[in-house]
């Protein structure tokens, strides 16, 4: 069975001092094939406000025109991700960055032209990760895309839901596990308690209900997509300590999915 580990972090639990970082590098040295694909909404907003350009939502995704796009790709690829991979060479990790443009890893079509620049991913090139993976290091996955049409990319840039960027990446990689890092406990029931697990039939009645909304829809979409080819997926509270080592042992954790 792989032992391979796809670790989405959210731009909510970014900076929030947990042992996310430390616990993946203590995996790695574990023998387990950590890879991280990580958002940043919230420092993208601040910069773009530092640059005064203005942001508009759309079904929770963020509207990307050709300026917001230069304002998401610098932070994205430039500065969350070389933290990230700073961080956890600090740590005694060997991390390499990329992001979805580099050897066309994530390829993507223009998702609604209403949105501008963001893709919905199409295809995902397993390779570059895979070889990473074998050379001891651990992939620092930024989601930005390259534009595909046809048989190959346009190259134009494009801003893609991390959420499915990571449900994506670790199907492709055919991961043992997909666990998204939030700062809620898990994806919560009509009467407002976290589910321990949840169906697809479940999760398609809480969306349909409203009672999955916002942020959490993608995420729970993203599992279903992982699940769907034998991921273990779960969505937890990023903030708890060592919360990685309970999903690689199997713990009662957070909400599972599929």
């Amino acid at each position: 069975m792989t032992n391979i580990l796809v670790v989405k972090i959210g731009g909510s639990t970014l900076g929030s001092h947990d042992t996310t970082l430390d616990d993946l590098v203590t995996l790695q040295r574990r023998g387990l094939r950590p890879v991280v694909v990580h958002g940043g909404g919230a420092l993208i907003s601040e910069w773009l406000s530092r640059h005064n350009v203005p942001t508009r939502f759309e079904r929770g995704l963020r509207v990307t025109d050709g300026e917001s796009l230069k304002v998401v790709v610098a932070v994205l690829a430039g500065l969350v991700n070389k933290e990230l991979v700073a961080s956890l060479g600090a740590l005694g990790g060997r991390a390499v960055g990329l992001s979805g443009a580099d050897g066309g890893l994530l390829r993507a079509r223009l998702l609604d032209e209403r949105l501008g620049f963001v893709g919905d991913i199409i295809g995902v090139e397993a390779r570059p990760l895979l070889r990473l993976l074998e050379d001891g290091c651990i992939p620092v996955v930024a989601p930005v895309a390259v534009q595909w049409e046809g048989e190959g990319p346009t190259g134009q840039l494009l801003n893609v839901n991390a959420d499915t960027a990571a449900g994506a990446v670790a199907a492709a990689l055919g991961a043992r596990w997909l666990v998204f890092l939030t700062d809620v406990p898990g994806v919560r029931s009509a009467d407002g308690q976290i589910l321990a697990r949840l169906s697809a039939k479940g999760a398609a009645g809480l969306m349909e209900s409203g009672v999955i909304e916002g942020g959490m829809i993608p995420k729970v979409e993203a599992c279903l997509e992982a699940s769907a080819t034998g991921v273990a997926a779960v969505i937890l509270d990023g903030r708890l300590p060592a919360a990685l080592f309970s999903v690689v042992s199997q713990q009662p954790i957070g909400t599972w999915i599929g």
